[in-house]
């Protein structure tokens, strides 16, 4: 079982301890918070990012493709109406390498997102979730 704190600091912001490692969070100043750290749904978009982009590094290590540059950009649209929530979000694999395989790519962010990656298999049962892919030839 994962557990982590929120603990309040005051007006609107908190920090919260994750693994050992403690990141603040704070609400923007035109609801009462100072700027301070993130906001809590921007952060799940992160989890988003980082679950799916260690699947799938993971699983191009394994099958001797590698990039020089990995990056994942993660776009997530809210709903109009309370409660808002990402009821789209749309993924960005981005590498850069030397004869990189489309397919062996491609492999490896549908195995991420369909078997792998928990964090996008509670997100897809509330969001839309698409992704593409760009490869850029060094």
């Amino acid at each position: 079982m994962n557990k982590v704190g929120v603990n309040w600091s005051g007006d609107m912001a908190f920090e919260v301890e994750v693994n050992g490692f403690k990141i603040p969070i704070d609400a923007d100043e035109k609801v009462g918070g100072k700027n301070g750290g993130p906001r809590p749904k921007p952060l799940l978009l992160a989890a988003l990012g980082g679950c799916t982009g260690m699947d799938v590094i993971s699983m191009l290590k394994k099958m001797r493709v590698e990039p020089s540059y990995f990056n994942v950009d993660v776009e997530g649209e809210l709903s109009e109406e309370h409660p808002k929530y990402y009821h789209k979000i749309h993924i960005t694999y981005s590498l850069k390498g030397k004869d990189l395989d489309r397919e062996k790519v491609q492999k490896a962010v549908n195995l991420s997102q369909e078997r792998y990656c928990g964090v996008s298999a509670m997100l897809e049962k509330s969001s839309t979730i698409t992704s593409e892919i760009i490869i850029e030839e060094e």
